[in-house]
């Protein structure tokens, strides 16, 4: 059968790029590039994208002329769509033609899909230079500033030298990952990386940078074999990655776009002056079960979310979460009740396949924005919180060996403390890890969802 591509007919060209992505995924297809194929002015606005750790995007994209097919799987039925807006598709370790779209003064926006892991911050939200890979990508960069570099702040300052050095005028930086505040999160890993290799570089980002912040809220799973096969014989051709995903989607974003942006607004996105409060509600409400789920369901041998969620237990220990975070929240009831109404049917819907394996990943980096701030909320306020303390619970074991199999680069520390002896000795040592640690009253909670989860 024949490849998907440009040459067929029907399908839409590729436009100039001015949008450079890092980490392209399902995510990211499923979301930005997907508003930036529907805004108005999308001839425009092409995407050069370039992959992570693995280059398989790349490998599966490329000979489609970045080509790809969204699966939008209601409960009634899939629907299927063709995107044009990747323009471009480099492996990450394409350098040369990274710094080549930064010289560009037409190039107007980097965003990022990087994970929370992808960052490489230290605790006080600066570049950890103590992290290998980034005293190497500062050590290339100090030599050479064209030097091929390896990790996500390090590819941003590369890119940023580059810019400067051609003269090629403001950009704006973006991040879509689920950090709080991603765009002072990311302000705060640049300019402390940019310090280590050129000090002077920190007052020219200051000057031409604009970090935007976004909140992204659609649920991707991976995509599957029975995905491939519905494309074929939806669209005549041969996909390699199309990406299957729910009805619902919601992106917010903040920023000032210095060099313009396409009009994402037109194809449903929120402009806003402030994304926290979005950030927060689906940080806490959507991400924060989400990780409750992955864990604590996969240890009760749930696969999906929408198996999962149909265990009573798991559903009960989610609302459980959901009733602490509204205490903290600061919105209205009748809001949060209707979001959380949503969420469950979005879990409950089958059609989309999200493996709690997948949303596993790297905890150790989760946890932290995800769970920890509502639990220390809770306690502060003189609260026990059952739903946090399952979630605490679940990693534990996961750190243990239970549930879905461990995929987390900087879990090290974490898994030493939860194997460090029985479960009595494990508790404490992983919450003194995550700064939860001299609470009694918490630590007795997670024992007892430890034996709850099992049950």
């Amino acid at each position: 059968m024949t490849r998907l591509s440009r040459s067929l007919p029907g399908m839409p060209a590729a436009a100039p790029v001015r949008i450079v992505h890092l980490g392209v995924g399902n995510f990211y297809r499923a979301h930005a590039a997907w508003y930036t194929h529907h805004a108005p002015d999308a001839a425009a606005w092409g995407i050069a994208a370039f992959t992570g750790r693995r280059p398989d995007a790349a490998e599966a994209l490329a000979p489609q002329d970045g080509l790809y097919t969204l699966v939008t799987k209601g409960a009634g039925g899939d629907a299927t769509e063709v995107i044009g807006s990747i323009a471009a598709v480099h492996r990450s370790d394409e350098h040369e033609a990274y710094l080549g779209y930064l010289e560009d003064p037409a190039v107007a926006v980097v965003s990022l899909t990087v994970t929370e892991a992808g960052y490489r911050r230290a605790d006080d939200g600066t570049i950890d230079r103590a992290d290998r890979a980034v005293a190497a990508d500062v050590a290339g960069l100090a030599g050479d500033p064209r030097a091929a570099v390896t990790t996500a702040p390090m590819k941003l300052v590369a890119g940023l030298l580059a810019r400067r050095a051609a003269g090629a005028g403001p950009i704006a930086i973006m991040s879509c990952d689920n950090l709080p505040d991603n765009g002072a999160a990311v302000r705060a890993v640049v300019l402390s990386a940019a310090e280590t290799v050129d000090p002077a570089l920190v007052a020219w980002i200051e000057q031409n940078v604009d970090f935007a912040s976004s909140m992204v809220d659609r649920i991707t799973p991976a995509t599957t074999d029975e995905d491939r096969a519905l494309v074929r014989e939806s669209i005549g051709a041969q996909d390699a990655s199309p990406v299957p995903t729910e009805p619902f989607s919601e992106w917010v974003i903040s920023g000032t776009f210095p060099a313009g942006r396409p009009q994402w607004e037109a194809a449903g996105a929120q402009l806003v002056e402030d994304v926290e409060p979005h950030e927060r509600r689906k940080l806490w409400l959507l991400n924060g079960s989400h990780t409750l789920l992955a864990y604590a369901g996969s240890i009760r041998g749930h696969a999906t979310i929408d198996a999962a969620i149909a265990d009573p237990a798991c559903r009960g220990w989610v609302e459980q979460w959901w009733q602490e975070a509204e205490r903290h929240l600061g919105l209205p009831h009748e809001e949060i009740s209707a979001y959380t109404a949503a969420l469950l049917d979005r879990y409950a819907n089958a059609r989309v396949r999200h493996l709690t394996a997948q949303i596993a990943y790297d905890g150790s980096q989760k946890l932290p924005v995800r769970t920890v701030p509502l639990v220390r909320a809770e306690r502060a306020a003189g609260n026990v919180p059952v739903g946090g303390a399952t979630t605490l619970a679940a990693w534990v074991l996961h750190l243990r060996g239970e549930g879905a199999p461990i995929h987390d680069a900087t879990v090290a520390k974490a898994q030493a403390a939860a194997t460090s002896g029985d479960l009595a000795t494990a508790v404490p040592a992983v919450l003194d890890l995550l700064g939860l640690g001299g609470d009694d009253e918490l630590t007795t909670a997670v024992l007892t969802q430890v034996d709850a989860i099992h049950a």
